[in-house]
């Protein structure tokens, strides 16, 4: 059965940094391509960054590029987003997600981006 644990999420101040993590288990973790999205209410999710699963190469969105960092430790299972500067139009749901031969979604943790 496949399942996330999702952490890091919360209370940041503008400026401020919070670190997501999330494990994965259920599934070949290391062969698959680790994204972030995010969803602002009412809207559709939003892709923020990705990291592939061999080739160690990563993708940001134009709005969180040089403040959010993506890693990923397979020994741990573990994808990370690392974000720094935060901002108010940070404040969304964000979800972590697997890709390979199947999708996989977690169920998302809360980051408000608040003074």
């Amino acid at each position: 059965q496949v399942q996330f644990v999702e952490s890091g999420g919360g209370l940041a101040q503008p400026g401020g940094s919070l670190t997501l993590s999330c494990v994965g288990s259920g599934f070949p973790f290391s062969s698959y391509t680790m994204t972030w999205y995010r969803q602002f209410p009412g809207k559709e999710r939003e892709w923020v960054a990705h990291i592939h699963a061999t080739d160690p190469g990563t993708s940001y969105v134009d709005s969180v590029k040089g403040r959010f960092t993506i890693s990923r430790d397979n020994a741990k299972n573990t994808v990370y987003l690392q974000m720094n500067n935060l901002k108010p139009e940070d404040t969304a749901v964000y979800y972590c997600k697997a890709a390979g031969d199947k999708s996989y979604w977690g169920r998302g943790i809360q980051v408000t981006v608040s003074s």
